[in-house]
């Protein structure tokens, strides 16, 4: 599946937005008249000790345009509410090659969001703890303990102290 198919001298570039203003940059830009493709995912985050789940960027802080370096003007781009830029090399914007889009694409389930795997834990692995008393520190993976509850080495004060915590308060580091 090709998108520029019906212009040749159509490219993909790369926008940086503000922090978190991807969706308001797609909105703007769109409202304009250009085309966008903002990759996006389902997450699951913790927020007061509750599980959100939450659609957001693919890519924090990025999403793709579609130009005719011709025929489409480029100064409104800059000045769009949640733009920050473009992606440039040497003051030139970047070309995002075609098979790149593609490959994004075809990677999406029918809701448009990107298929993510999630990595098992193996033995040994460096976890971060995100969530809960020992936030900010790092341990060790050991074994699961249940669906939810998994067993870690927490280096407390130079002692090697095996903990279970829940498998949504850990990151792999």
């Amino acid at each position: 599946m090709t998108f520029n198919k019906n212009n040749k001298k159509r490219s993909w570039y790369l926008i940086v937005t503000k922090p978190q203003s991807e969706f308001k940059a797609q909105e703007n830009l769109l409202r304009q008249g250009y085309v966008t493709y903002l990759p996006l995912v389902q997450t699951t985050r913790r927020r007061n000790g509750k599980k959100i789940q939450r659609t957001e960027a693919f890519f924090p802080r990025y999403l793709f345009i579609s130009l005719d370096k011709e025929m489409d003007n480029w100064s409104p781009i800059r000045s769009t509410i949640g733009v920050a830029g473009m992606v440039r090399f040497g003051g030139i914007p970047v070309v995002v090659p075609e098979n790149i889009i593609v490959h994004l694409k075809n990677n999406e389930t029918e809701f448009s969001l990107q298929l993510t795997e999630k990595k098992e834990l193996k033995l040994g692995d460096q976890v971060e703890i995100i969530d809960g008393p020992f936030e900010g520190y790092k341990a060790v993976y050991q074994k699961m303990k249940s669906t939810e509850r998994v067993s870690v080495l927490l280096d407390i004060v130079g002692k090697n102290t095996q903990v279970t915590l829940s498998v949504h308060e850990l990151e792999i580091a």
